[in-house]
């Protein structure tokens, strides 16, 4: 008798996963989005194995080695208390890094929820709230910085606050622009004629459909963040000393630029570096994922 082989259809990819592997796909394939995407995981490398392949602590002081130029010993010098440049510039990004991606996590997370809830809601609550945001927003962020600083004083916590909280206030109307050009849709009438509760249509039917701009406004917001944290360091609002880190580093030796440069330019260099490495990437994701960063957001 003859046996007949019977074959099943392979079932078919979920859609967040082709969805995830095409945005992939288009990704690699942008040179501006793989130079970024480069630039970025050899950072964030640096930044997790840094305490293991730095020459010299980077917090010591040596007296008898004050402003040298690079040489073979100090590749990128020494600075006016004679630590390496090197070794301090490999450490210099690690809590730069660590507080602003907490700082980005809880801005998209609290901003983009808030923004999708005024966006569903719309009426009073929704104008009410969105001038406030409006009146936020006109108010200079490093005024805000300094204002909160010098009443709860500089700490890791102070700064992941206010990062967190004034960009969380630029996503809301992000999140709400997003939002907007999808409740009027059938999948929202149809969940809405379903008795669903305001939470679980956020949620579920919402929330996937603006995650990719939360996504890329998050990555934007990351450079922002950076370039903020370092200009506080620079300040002398961020980081204490002698905490290897880049504004830091750029303030300690800025008087010190005609004889010995190094101490400044390196660090520098560091920060361009990741900042242009974050929005090339950013940038390049935008496209992959067909979305327009340059509309802007519903008033």
């Amino acid at each position: 008798m003859m046996s007949v082989k019977v074959t099943t259809l392979d079932k078919p990819m979920p859609a967040e996963r082709s969805r995830f592997k095409e945005t992939w796909r288009n990704l690699r394939r942008s040179p501006s989005g793989t130079i970024g995407l480069t630039i970025l995981v050899v950072h964030l490398t640096i930044a997790v194995i840094s305490p293991f392949i730095v020459p010299y602590e980077p917090t010591k002081i040596d007296s008898k080695n004050l402003t040298q130029n690079p040489s073979r010993e100090h590749p990128f010098g020494t600075d006016s208390f004679g630590r390496d440049v090197l070794s301090r510039v490999l450490m210099g990004g690690r809590i730069a890094l660590v507080i602003t991606l907490i700082a980005g996590a809880l801005a998209i997370t609290w901003g983009g929820l808030l923004g999708m809830v005024l966006g569903f809601l719309g009426g009073a609550t929704d104008e009410a709230v969105m001038r406030v945001v409006d009146a936020l927003l006109s108010l200079p962020s490093l005024f805000i910085y300094l204002l909160v600083i010098s009443v709860l004083g500089t700490s890791n916590t102070v700064l992941i606050a206010i990062l967190a909280i004034t960009n969380g206030i630029s996503i809301i109307r992000i999140a709400r622009g997003a939002t907007l050009d999808f409740v009027a849709r059938d999948f929202i009438t149809a969940a809405r004629a379903r008795g669903e509760r305001t939470a679980t249509m956020v949620l579920r039917e919402l929330l996937p459909n603006v995650t990719d701009v939360l996504l890329v406004e998050g990555a934007m917001r990351w450079s922002w963040m950076l370039l903020a944290f370092s200009s506080l360091s620079f300040l002398g609002f961020g980081v204490t000393p002698p905490t290897p880190d880049w504004g830091l580093m750029i303030a300690e030796n800025r008087s010190r630029l005609a004889i010995a440069p190094w101490g400044s330019i390196f660090p520098m260099l560091a920060l361009s570096t990741l900042i242009i490495g974050i929005n090339l990437a950013a940038d390049a994701l935008a496209k992959a994922m067909g979305l327009d960063i340059s509309r802007e957001a519903p008033v």
